[in-house]
């Protein structure tokens, strides 16, 4: 008979012992995966580490190789070359202060490379690159490179770095790259252009370096590797190479530009000269100048110093930020507003006696000479003032404004620079703007007899003059003014032109304008610049100008009992050959008197070199 009670007790036993079973092997388990995880987190952490360090995957940024910039015979004015840097991650260089005192053992280090370095350490990431030394010799790299398991941490890298072989050669109109600072990064942020900097430390801070900065710069290219604890790249696992910025071909002509620059003898001023048939900047002189070789890795204090104290300013771009009353130079244009006004015929005559009076204020002449009779012709060909003094009882102050607009005075001429300001051409709404007292706000005769003859309230840039003396050259078309002629695919060396159509016409009479350019004509045949154009081999039409700076009230002016930085400026416009122009321009030489003594003969110089082939045959046709 089956014993049921004690087959019951025999399988709580047995299922008892399978419990037990089950339970010992749980706990060797559970004993095991503490006894492992003991072992992988405290005896092999070090090791393990290393190892997961070992496979880390880096996303590298490829920063792309910045554009050349050429001038228009093809002479380069910016270009990259290979150099060498040290850099450091501070994760892998352990104490700073042994490692670069070691390190300035191998390879020389300034004091001021130490401090820059120090200051840049403080802002930048445990395993970010931080610069140490730039431009290492190929004799210096070669000795790092020999000792360079001394220093962990430290690498050794080549990179492109910018030059300027022209020095301060327009200098200006180049201008110059730097590295990228907060400002630059809000700036790139907010256009959503940050990304593709990633890699990048420069920028364009100056000049078309900065202007054109979007063509200059490339596209920034990425690689993915896997790299060891130490950064030490084992292979790449994805790559898309960056491309290259493109090249500018800048309207300059070099040629012309180092004439220009010579001819100022080391006097401060300014010059722009550009083709009136296409808006091309052909020499753009800002005098003095600075060496754009210095901001590329960061200037040293002592440079700095000096450009930024200089009494000089050689930093300012005196063309498009320079503002300055161009006395006579004036003139021209106001005829040109009497005429098509209908307020002043050519051929009728004014009695000029060496001054005009308006109420109990006598304006005069220059050395109060007297003209006699004059008419439009003879008073650009002579300067007569009281010509245009007297002017002042049928034109207005805004409808000069009006007339004088559309020529550029007053605005920005769009030249594709930065820093280009707006100037002062006066009118009743300028006045109530610019000043805070009720009576100062209001306009009175006065004020318009001095504007009349580029004085007064009238403050322009060189620009503004250079660009209305190539729309008066061409008959009233204005072409917006352009450092850069094309744009180069470095690779393929294509060319894309970027002349553009002219922006506006001003609806000037032809034979208002030929009366103005035959007296401008005259003027360097037997008036005020005759001197300096005497023997000239081609037909030249120009104004000199003489602007004051310092109010004589009434007494003579004499240069030497006047501070030089008070003195009158020189000035010159023209154009050439006057039947045909090729080439317009506006000169300026601060505190230098006479505009017939100083800046024409500078136009002179000019002229003769862009017009004058160098076996003195004479061109006419345009330069290619």
């Amino acid at each position: 008979m089956f014993d049921f009670k004690s087959a019951t007790q025999r399988q709580r036993s047995l299922f008892g012992l399978r419990v037990w079973i089950a339970a010992l092997v749980v706990l060797m388990a559970f004993g095991l995966l503490g006894a492992r995880l003991w072992v992988l987190q405290v005896q092999e952490h070090e090791g393990l580490l290393k190892r997961a360090d070992s496979n880390r995957t880096a996303v590298l940024p490829l920063p792309p190789r910045r554009g050349d910039i050429l001038d228009r015979n093809g002479v380069v004015l910016a270009r990259n070359y290979l150099s060498y840097t040290l850099d450091v991650v501070p994760a892998e260089a352990g104490k700073i202060d042994p490692l670069l005192e070691n390190l300035n053992q191998v390879v020389p280090l300034s004091e001021y490379q130490v401090k820059r370095f120090k200051r840049l350490l403080a802002d930048a990431g445990r395993f970010s690159m931080v610069p140490l030394r730039r431009d290492l010799s190929d004799t210096e790299a070669a000795y790092f490179a020999a000792q360079a398991f001394r220093f962990p941490g430290v690498h050794l890298k080549a990179r492109w770095v910018r030059q300027y072989p022209q020095g301060l050669s327009a200098a200006h109109v180049v201008g110059y790259v730097g590295r990228i600072s907060e400002a630059d990064v809000q700036a790139l942020d907010a256009k959503h252009e940050l990304g593709n900097y990633r890699g990048t430390d420069i920028i364009g801070k100056k000049g078309v370096e900065k202007s054109w900065e979007h063509v200059l710069h490339g596209t920034t290219g990425i690689e993915s590797v896997e790299v060891t604890a130490r950064g030490k790249p084992m292979r790449t696992l994805h790559r898309i190479d960056p491309s290259p910025g493109e090249d500018l071909v800048l309207s300059i002509d070099m040629r012309l530009q180092r004439i220009a620059e010579q001819a100022f003898k080391g006097q401060r001023g300014a010059l722009v000269a550009l083709d009136p048939q296409t808006g091309e900047v052909l020499a753009f002189v800002s005098v003095p100048s600075y060496d754009p070789n210095l901001f590329v890795d960061g200037i040293d204090h002592d440079s700095w110093r000096e450009l930024n104290e200089s009494e000089n300013f050689p930093l300012i771009n005196r063309p498009v930020y320079g503002t300055y009353p161009i006395g006579s130079t004036f003139k021209p244009f106001v005829a040109l507003a009497a005429m098509t006004m209908g307020k002043r015929d050519a051929k009728t005559r004014i009695y000029d006696p060496g001054y005009f009076e308006m109420g109990k204020t006598r304006f005069r002449n220059a050395g109060s000479v007297p003209y006699g009779n004059v008419d439009m012709h003879k008073s650009l060909v002579v300067s007569s003032d009281t010509y245009y003094y007297s002017l002042a009882t049928d034109i207005t102050i805004d409808s000069l404004h009006d007339f004088m607009k559309p020529f550029g005075f007053g605005q920005k001429t769009g030249i594709d620079l930065d820093t280009e300001r707006v100037g002062v051409l006066p009118s009743t709404d300028w006045k109530k703007k610019a000043f805070k007292e009720r009576e100062q706000q209001r306009w009175f005769p006065g004020e318009t007899v001095s504007v009349l003859i580029g004085q007064g309230f009238s403050a322009f840039t060189i620009m503004q003059l250079a660009q209305a003396t190539a729309v008066l050259a061409n008959g009233g078309n204005y072409h917006t003014p352009h450092l850069v002629k094309a744009i180069q695919n470095t690779a393929l060396k294509t060319q894309r032109p970027t002349r553009q159509e002219p922006s506006h016409r001003i609806d000037l009479k032809p034979e208002h304008v030929r009366e103005v350019t035959d007296a401008l004509e005259q003027v360097t045949v037997t008036g005020t610049a005759r001197r300096a154009f005497s023997g000239v081999q081609y037909p030249v039409a120009g104004k000199t100008g003489t602007a004051q700076l310092f109010n004589l009230k009434g007494s003579k002016y004499k240069k030497d009992d006047v501070d030089e930085r008070l003195r009158d400026h020189s000035l010159f416009m023209g154009f050439a050959p006057s039947r045909a122009p090729t080439i317009a321009l506006a000169i300026l030489v601060e505190n230098a008197g006479w505009g017939s003594e100083v800046a024409a003969p500078i136009a002179r110089e000019v002229f003769d070199a862009w017009i004058l082939r160098e076996d003195g045959a004479l061109a006419l046709s345009r330069t290619p």
